[in-house]
């Protein structure tokens, strides 16, 4: 059954942030620890940990240390949505997050969307208004099986290096 929902949490940035990662909309896990990635099947923080050369962080804390002292700012296409449980091909009645402030306070220099949904409604609803192109990176989703995390891994470090 969908549910109308809007963001439960803010984006997480600051004025020395050169990159913007964008996922498309929290799933249960993360908008039950109010946090990005927190089901721990997804790959993201085991991606992030071997492309910024650091241990996999284990909490909220230290997830937000290790974005941050990189540059990497986070936050995700999607502001409000109709959604069934975590599942993006069931998203809806999308309204898109506003990045003027993300963008106004930090010198962002590329941005990157994870996985597909996030790049479509990026696309869609963001880019218009910035006229900003984004990237789209391979899925860090334990739904998208098909990437293993070593190539998961090669090509966001093969992205993400040059903006860092």
């Amino acid at each position: 059954m969908k549910t109308t929902i809007w963001h439960p949490f803010p984006p997480l940035f600051d004025t020395n942030s050169r990159v913007l990662i964008l996922g498309s909309f929290p799933s249960v896990k993360s908008r039950e620890q109010l946090f990005f990635y927190g089901h721990p099947q997804n790959r993201f923080w085991k991606v992030m940990a071997v492309v910024l050369c650091s241990e996999v962080p284990t909490n909220i804390q230290a997830k937000k240390e290790l974005l941050l002292s990189h540059g990497i700012a986070l936050w995700d296409s999607i502001a409000r949505c109709e959604i069934e449980g975590s599942s993006d091909a069931s998203i809806a009645q999308v309204v898109p997050n506003d990045l003027r402030p993300i963008l106004e306070a930090a010198e962002i220099r590329k941005i990157f969307c994870n996985g597909k949904k996030s790049w479509k409604m990026y696309c869609q609803y963001i880019e218009p208004v910035t006229g900003r192109p984004a990237l789209c990176l391979p899925s860090t989703s334990p739904a998208n099986a098909v990437w293993s995390l070593e190539r998961l891994t090669d090509v966001w470090r093969e992205s993400l290096t040059p903006y860092l």
